[in-house]
């Protein structure tokens, strides 16, 4: 089976950078489910308060899966993740690993 790679790229405003940083390390602690092989958060080096979610799953099943099982606290964080982004910056990328 080929892996999926979800990714999340967005701005937030520099005033709500400790709010953020709150949320991705509680969704962070939450984020367990059958399939995610990884979940993590990088910062761009030459951009302050643009961050990426990379998450990393072992197959498109898994993916589909973690989709329709979320739980209540982690929408009510996913959604205040949404509230703390700058405008319309928020790009998603869904990748499959090719097998070669």
């Amino acid at each position: 089976m080929s892996k999926v790679i979800f990714s999340v790229r967005y701005e937030i405003n520099p005033a709500k950078r400790e709010d953020y940083l709150s949320v991705i390390r509680e969704l962070k602690n939450l984020l367990k489910a059958e399939g995610l092989e990884s979940y993590n958060v990088y910062e761009e080096k030459s951009k302050p308060n643009h961050f990426q979610e990379l998450f990393t799953f072992s197959s498109m099943e898994a993916y589909e899966k973690f989709e329709d099982d979320q739980n209540e606290r982690i929408n009510i964080l996913i959604n205040k993740l949404s509230e703390l982004t700058e405008g319309h910056t928020s790009k998603y990328t869904l990748l499959n690993e090719l097998e070669l």
